[in-house]
C-alpha cells in the first residue's frame, strides 16, 4: 500500500511549529523577563511586542487566506521560515525598544507566513477523515516547543540571551527550510486525493458491502460562511482562549518570578509541566478527536483554561502551579487543533483559506488585549492578580461561545 504523502507534510508542519514554538511562543517569556531586569523597561512596554504580533497577524491575515486560496500556501512558509530567522538574528543585537519591537515584527511575519495558519491550511487540503488526528499531530510540535524552555533558561544563563537568540536564528534557518520544502498545495495537484482515498473505488467498495457512501462535503462560499452563527461563535470563543494563552506566554514567568518569588529556571519548569499537559491533551485529540463533537470538547477546554489561570494567579504552594501546568496545558493542547478542524468540517475546503484568514482578524483581538491587560494592570496595581483574574473570568465565559457554535445548516446556493 502506497504510504500517503499528506503524513509526511504531517511531519514536516509539526517540526516548523516545534522551532516557532520553542524560539518565539515559549521563548517570548523568557526574553521578556530577562530584558525587563537588563533594559528597566515596563511590563506594558514588553506586552506591546506582542501586541504588535497580534496587530500583524490581524492585518494580514485576510491577504494571507486570500493568496493560499488561490496559489497554495508552500511558498509563503519557506518565505516565513527566513524571515523568522531574521528576526531571532535581530533580536541578539536589540539595543533599544526601536529595534526590539522591529525583531518582534519580523519574528511576527515569519511566523504568520511559515506558521500555524498558512500549515494548517495545507493541511486541511489533504485530509477529511483523519483531519483532526492530523492537525492534532502537527500541533505536537507546538506542545513539544515548550520541552525546550529549560534548555533556553540554562542557554541565557550560560552563555547569555543574546548568543542564544542568534543560535536559534541560524537553527531556524538550516532546519526550518528543508521541512517548508516539503509542504504542497492540493492533492489532486500531485495525483492523489484527500486522505489518500479514492472517492470512486471508495463508493464502489461501499455499494458492495451494502453501505451508504459518505455524503460530499458541503463547500461554503465566504459569504455564505460570514452569514453563520457558527463563524462568529467560533472566532469569539477562540480569541477568548487565546486572551489566556497569549497573557499566559507573556507574562506567566514574570509573575511567578516577582510575585510568587520563584526563580527564573523554578519557573522554566513549571513551563514544562504545561507542557506535558499540553502533550497530553494533544495525543487526546489525535487519538479521539474524530469521534467526538469538537464544539462541546472546546467549551470544556474553556472552563479548564479559566480554573487553571486562577491557580497560577493565587497559588500559594509549588502544588497550585502543577495543577495550573495541568489544567492550562491539556486544555490548550486538547482544544487548539480542534478550531481550524471545526472550521473546515463546517465550511468545506474551497475557500478555507480566506474563512481562516477572516477569522484569524478577529482572533487577534484576544492576543492582542490578553498581555496588554494583565501588563497594563500589573504595571497600575503592582502585580498581576486582577489582571488574571480577568482573564479567567473571560475564559470560562468563552465556554458558551463554542457552545452556540452548532453546525450551520446548508448554505443558501444562490448567495
Amino acid at each position: 500500500m502506497k504510504f500517503f504523502y499528506g503524513w509526511r507534510m504531517v511531519g514536516a508542519a509539526c517540526g516548523i511549529q516545534f522551532l516557532l514554538a520553542a524560539f518565539l511562543t515559549q521563548a517570548l517569556g523568557l526574553y521578556i523577563a530577562v530584558l525587563s531586569d537588563e533594559m528597566g523597561w515596563s511590563k506594558t512596554t514588553l506586552s506591546g511586542a506582542a501586541a504588535l504580533q497580534s496587530v500583524e497577524a490581524a492585518i494580514i491575515g485576510p491577504v494571507l487566506g486570500w493568496v493560499m486560496d488561490r496559489f497554495g500556501p508552500q511558498k509563503m512558509i519557506r518565505v516565513g521560515m527566513v524571515m523568522f530567522s531574521a528576526g531571532l538574528l535581530l533580536l541578539s543585537q536589540v539595543n533599544s525598544v526601536t529595534t526590539f519591537y522591529l525583531s518582534a515584527i519580523l519574528m511576527a511575519i515569519g511566523a504568520s507566513l511559515g506558521g500555524y495558519f498558512p500549515l494548517s491550511v495545507a493541511l486541511v487540503q489533504w485530509f477529511e477523515k483523519f483531519r483532526a488526528r492530523a492537525l492534532s499531530i502537527m500541533s505536537l510540535g507546538l506542545a513539544m516547543g515548550g520541552l525546550v524552555v529549560p534548555l533556553m533558561a540554562w542557554s541565557m544563563q550560560h552563555w547569555g540571551w543574546r548568543a542564544t537568540a542568534a543560535g536559534s536564528g541560524v537553527l531556524v534557518l538550516l532546519t526550518g527550510l528543508p521541512m517548508a520544502s516539503i509542504i504542497r498545495r492540493r492533492p489532486e495537484d500531485h495525483g492523489d486525493h484527500v486522505d489518500g482515498i479514492d472517492p470512486a473505488m471508495h463508493a464502489a467498495a461501499a455499494q458492495r458491502e451494502g453501505h451508504k457512501a459518505a455524503p460530499a462535503q458541503v463547500e461554503f462560499t465566504v459569504a455564505q460562511a460570514l452569514r453563520t452563527r457558527a463563524f462568529w461563535m467560533l472566532a469569539i470563543g477562540h480569541g477568548l482562549a487565546l486572551l489566556v494563552v497569549s497573557a499566559v506566554n507573556v507574562h506567566a514567568i514574570t509573575h511567578m518570578k516577582e510575585g510568587l518569588g520563584y526563580s527564573v529556571a523554578t519557573a522554566s519548569w513549571v513551563i514544562l509541566i504545561m507542557t506535558f499537559g499540553q502533550l497530553a491533551g494533544v495525543l487526546m485529540g489525535a487519538s479521539m478527536g474524530d469521534w467526538f463533537e469538537k464544539r462541546k470538547v472546546a467549551a470544556l477546554c474553556m472552563l479548564a483554561h479559566g480554573t487553571g489561570m486562577l491557580c497560577l494567579t493565587y497559588a500559594t504552594h509549588m502544588a497550585m502551579l502543577v495543577a495550573f501546568g495541568v489544567f492550562h496545558g491539556i486544555a490548550w493542547g486538547l482544544r487548539g487543533p480542534f478550531m481550524q478542524a471545526i472550521r473546515a468540517d463546517y465550511f468545506g475546503r474551497n475557500a478555507i483559506g480566506l474563512i481562516l484568514g477572516l477569522s484569524a482578524a478577529i482572533i487577534a483581538m484576544g492576543q492582542i488585549a490578553g498581555p496588554m491587560i494583565a501588563g497594563v494592570m500589573a504595571d497600575l496595581t503592582g502585580n498581576y492578580e486582577m489582571g488574571f483574574s480577568l482573564l479567567a473570568l473571560l475564559a470560562a465565559l468563552g465556554s458558551l461561545s463554542f457552545m452556540l457554535a452548532t453546525k450551520p445548516l446548508l448554505p443558501d446556493t444562490k448567495a
